[in-house]
């Protein structure tokens, strides 16, 4: 199997959302909201794709100041195409357009909390989060 990986794709909210409904992440993510899911590709710094031919097969979306941290917000890979390194590799690639020192920190999901490990990340209990939508004080 080859796969190409690229920082330079040009693709559709439609495209995207069905790798993330193809993959794990698809659970987490606001898949029947086009307008969220374009806004989340527009806004992202560093979007790196791994295609199998001229099908989309993995994402890392990545926000960053390229220099001193970067937040993996999604790492997607179709379920089909698991197990074979695509993840890890997109997570290479990520991090190869950062800044030297620049550290990736992410919020893993349930299904992968194991991974992360494996490919060099470090446990940090100390992530905070304050949802979308509340009233404010």
């Amino acid at each position: 199997m080859t796969i190409d990986y690229r920082d330079d794709a040009h693709i559709s909210v439609e495209t995207v959302i069905d790798l993330y409904k193809r993959s794990t992440l698809g659970e987490r993510r606001p898949v029947d909201r086009p307008d969220i899911f374009a806004a989340m590709l527009k806004h992202a710094d560093l979007t790196i794709t791994a295609w199998d031919g001229a099908r989309l097969v993995g994402i890392a979306r990545t926000l960053t100041d390229f220099s001193y941290v970067a937040y993996l917000a999604d790492l997607a890979v179709d379920a089909a195409y698991q197990r074979h390194g695509i993840g890890k590799r997109l997570i290479r690639e990520t991090k190869q357009r950062l800044g030297r020192e620049c550290m990736i920190v992410l919020l893993a999901a349930p299904m992968a909390n194991d991974y992360y490990a494996k490919v060099g990340f470090t446990h940090n209990p100390r992530a905070w989060m304050l949802k979308g939508g509340l009233p404010e004080d």
